[in-house]
C-alpha cells in the first residue's frame, strides 16, 4: 500500500469513528445531566483533601455541606480551622470564627467552588466547557466520569465525579501543576426537608463585619 492509499485508509476509519465518539459524548453528557438533576436537595458529610504533586496530603478537612436548589448552598469546615461559607443566591456570607470576622459579598456562582457549580445543577456550561467521558465500570451500581477541559488554558487537567447507587462519592480534581483537590461524600442524603433559615446567617455579637455588598 502507498503512502497515499495508507492515509486515504486513515482519514476514511477516522472520519467513521468521529461520529461514533460524538454520540457517546453526547449520552454520557445526558447520563452525567441526569444524576445531577436528580435532586433538590442534598445533605452530606464531607472529607476534603489537598494533596500536592508529590502525592504528600497538603490539608485534610472535615465539612459538613448542604444545597437546596436553586441557590441555597452551605459549606461549613469543622476541622483543622472552623469555617462557614453560606449563600442564599443573593449574598454570600464568610464567617471565620477563629478571627471573629464575617464577610459579607454579592454572591456570583461563577467565582463559587467547582464543587458547588457542579452540585447545583447548573450543567449548561458542560457542553461547552468539558469534553464528558463516562468511564466503564464492573458494577452496575458505581458510575464515573471524565470531565477534560477543552480550553488548553484551563488549570484543570481533569475533573472525575463518581456516583455510588445515583448518589454523588466524590469528586477529583486535577490539576495541570499537579496538585489534586477531592472531595468524598459520606452520609449523603438527598431530597430531604431543608429549611430555608439554613442559608442564611445572622451574625453573632462583638465581631468584625466587613460588608462589601451592593446592599441589594
Amino acid at each position: 500500500m502507498t503512502s497515499l492509499q495508507r492515509l486515504f485508509t486513515t482519514l476514511a476509519a477516522a472520519s467513521f469513528l468521529l461520529p461514533i465518539a460524538v454520540i457517546a459524548q453526547s449520552e454520557s453528557q445526558v447520563e452525567l445531566d441526569t444524576l445531577l438533576q436528580r435532586f433538590e436537595t442534598l445533605q452530606a458529610d464531607v472529607l476534603q483533601l489537598i494533596v500536592e504533586s508529590d502525592g504528600g496530603v497538603l490539608e485534610e478537612s472535615e465539612i459538613r455541606m448542604a444545597l437546596k436548589r436553586p441557590s441555597g448552598f452551605y459549606w461549613e469546615t469543622i476541622e483543622p480551622f472552623p469555617e462557614l461559607v453560606v449563600t442564599d443566591g443573593s449574598k454570600l456570607w464568610n464567617y471565620q470564627p477563629d478571627l471573629e470576622q464575617l464577610v459579607i459579598e454579592d454572591w456570583n456562582s461563577e467565582d463559587s467552588e467547582l464543587a458547588a457549580q457542579l452540585l447545583s445543577g447548573d450543567t449548561a456550561q458542560l457542553k461547552t466547557e468539558y469534553a464528558v467521558q463516562q468511564l466503564d465500570s464492573d458494577e452496575e451500581s458505581f458510575q464515573q466520569f471524565r470531565l477534560t477541559p477543552i480550553a488548553m488554558e484551563s488549570i484543570y487537567d481533569s475533573i472525575t465525579l463518581s456516583f455510588s447507587d445515583a448518589a454523588i462519592q466524590s469528586i477529583h480534581i486535577a490539576n495541570k501543576n499537579g496538585q489534586q483537590t477531592v472531595w468524598e461524600f459520606k452520609s449523603v442524603e438527598q431530597n430531604i426537608d431543608i429549611e430555608d433559615e439554613l442559608f442564611s446567617f445572622s451574625p453573632p455579637a462583638d465581631i468584625e463585619i466587613i460588608d462589601n455588598s451592593t446592599g441589594v
